[in-house]
């Protein structure tokens, strides 16, 4: 029962952070309608900084205050200066940009920092282990991933469900005219919103340093989970986000454990039931 739970812990664990990363893939998606393929670029962005600054400064607290500006800061620049001027394009266009993007993002990571894999140490204070049972432990790091996950989830909520921010958000994701026409800036509010999904992607990445390991290309995997996510939560929904992370998490780490040679489908079995059953996904908006 112990190893189930050690399992049961880590789906968890994992869902949380896709839930990080592909709550701001809905955002950016549902809300501004691009198809951003280089957003797991971000959550690989987040990490090396984050390795990198820790490297410095001792310290991966300081290092994760320090990068956050700084890729919030690059998402704002991409938002202005390249998505902004697809907008109104062919999800094509969207597709070969942000494709692009990866690729730029990917060069200038192996440029900068090379092609070594790197661990990131947690902090002291979270290097320790709680026993679950006489053999077994559990980091004490992946249980304050989980903590902080579900603390910034429910901010997230706050300010989409509680602020006039997150009322206007909410509005612009199904009525964009009409928020225009009421004299709400679109171009800042989407500004704010790719600045927000960057920042969300980036930071799991840097949470999530200490627990794996940092290399070259590790964004590609997680965006094509958290597009998994997206379509199994319903596109634009922060709650079914969350409930498709879950699932993917535990159906990922189950699956591994429990049909080694057959993990890579388990997730996408997972989808394909879920859209079955219902073809918008568990939240999403019925055309």
């Amino acid at each position: 029962m112990s190893y189930f739970l050690i399992q049961t812990l880590n789906g968890v664990q994992y869902g949380f952070l896709l839930f990080l990363v592909a709550s701001g893939l809905t955002l950016i998606f549902g809300i501004m309608g691009v198809i951003n393929l280089a957003h797991g670029a971000f959550y690989m962005v987040g990490a090396y900084l984050a390795w990198w600054l820790a490297e410095k400064t001792g310290s991966l607290f300081l290092a994760v205050l320090m990068a956050l500006p700084v890729t919030v800061l690059l998402g704002l620049v991409i938002e202005r200066f390249g998505i902004r001027y697809l907008y109104k394009r062919d999800h094509l266009y969207q597709v070969l940009f942000t494709y692009g993007l990866i690729l730029v993002l990917n060069e200038a990571q192996r440029v900068l920092f090379g092609n070594d894999v790197h661990g990131v140490p947690a902090p002291a204070w979270l290097a320790g282990t709680i026993r679950l049972s006489e053999a077994q432990t559990y980091p004490v790091y992946r249980l304050f991933i989980s903590v902080t996950c579900v603390g910034v989830a429910a901010a997230l909520y706050l300010l989409i469900q509680r602020t006039r921010l997150g009322m206007v958000i909410r509005a612009g994701a199904t009525h964009r005219d009409m928020v225009a026409a009421l004299g709400f800036d679109i171009a800042r509010l989407f500004m704010i919103v790719f600045g927000l999904g960057a920042a969300l992607a980036a930071f799991a990445g840097m949470i999530a340093a200490p627990a794996n390991t940092v290399y070259p290309g590790m964004g590609d995997q997680i965006l094509i989970l958290s597009f998994v996510v997206v379509v199994i939560g319903g596109i634009g929904s922060i709650k079914g986000a969350f409930a498709g992370a879950m699932l993917v998490g535990v159906a990922d780490t189950f699956g591994r454990v429990l049909l080694p040679q057959g993990a890579g489908v388990t997730v996408y079995a997972v989808m394909a039931l879920v859209l079955l059953w219902r073809p918008q996904g568990l939240f999403g908006r019925t055309a």
